[in-house]
């Protein structure tokens, strides 16, 4: 699994335990239960951050590899009109 992919999967994961937490948060402070529910929502925050932080790191690897095959496939571009 290439390093975008691996932070795509690690940012979804974050993501998904984000909207658990939140979900948590939300059923205790319905209930009255501020103390658990604000220990929730801390917890879904800091997933959130890291989602973030594989989001970006994903989205940079990934402009990362457009770069390069922009590159490559623009130095190759005037190698095949000379061969012609």
């Amino acid at each position: 699994m290439s390093k975008t992919w691996e932070h795509y999967h690690h940012a979804a994961r974050h993501h998904e335990r984000a909207a658990y937490h939140y979900k948590k948060a939300a059923k205790y402070d319905e209930a009255e239960e501020h103390e658990k529910a604000a220990h929730h929502a801390y917890l879904a925050h800091g997933h959130n951050q890291y989602a973030i932080h594989h989001d970006a790191e994903a989205a940079k690897l990934h402009a990362e590899q457009c770069d390069s095959l922009a590159a490559t496939a623009s130095e190759e571009a005037p190698k095949k009109k000379s061969a012609a």
